[in-house]
């Protein structure tokens, strides 16, 4: 049997998230208004993202200073290689923006699966961010159906795991088998909040740890 791990990116690959990086370093804190619109349902999480990263003027080496500041847990490459060799594949399910996660995974040597919104990035800016329509996996909500790709696997008899932190993680997170499921902040208060079991984690590398200990004996 195939084991997959189905993974977000930022904020659980990563320790911090690029859009909020970027409202901090680049953008006025009323510019987080979309978020605020996303959370009390007047937008799709797609829309905000899309809306906020319109807003960013700056040189591209200044933005992708931004990336080196996200922190990939620095065990990356050899947990990656780890999993590879047990037999696990790695799929990157992601409402973010290919444009930076790309760059941060090829940056490591990591080959990951990736589906995340597409983007690309203006002389002097902005980030456009757009929505892969083409893709089996899109969402018109977060732009990417993680669900869906969680779905895919188990569909074709393989074991998943799902880890991620945040709101968009909720409906992936919840269809894997709870001792197959990983949280953090939001995501693992929106489990707690439906009394739903989960395993935390503080960074990446420790779900590899989790995933790949031997079996108890005895």
């Amino acid at each position: 049997m195939q084991s997959v791990l189905v993974t977000d990116f930022d904020g659980t690959i990563t320790e911090g998230d690029f859009y909020i990086l970027a409202v901090e370093r680049l953008l006025k804190p009323e510019d987080l208004a979309p978020w605020q619109e996303y959370r009390a349902g007047r937008i799709t999480h797609f829309t905000a993202l899309k809306t906020i990263f319109a807003k960013i003027r700056a040189p591209e080496s200044v933005v992708l200073d931004i990336l080196k500041d996200m922190r990939p847990d620095p065990r990356l490459p050899e947990c990656a290689a780890r999993l590879k060799a047990a037999g696990w594949h790695v799929a990157v399910a992601s409402a973010g923006c290919g444009w930076y996660i790309n760059r941060i995974l090829g940056g490591l040597g990591v080959d990951f699966e990736v589906h995340a919104n597409l983007g690309r990035y203006l002389e002097g800016g902005p980030l456009v961010m757009e929505a892969p329509v083409d893709s089996p996996f899109y969402s018109p909500q977060a732009g990417v159906d993680k669900a869906g790709i969680v779905r895919f696997y188990q569909e074709r008899g393989a074991r998943v795991a799902y880890a991620g932190d945040g709101y968009t993680d909720y409906e992936a997170a919840s269809i894997v088998p709870a001792h197959l499921r990983y949280a953090r902040a939001n995501l693992a208060e929106s489990l707690q909040d439906k009394g739903e079991a989960f395993r935390s984690f503080s960074v990446w590398s420790e779900i590899v740890d989790s995933l790949l200990q031997p079996p108890a004996s005895g």
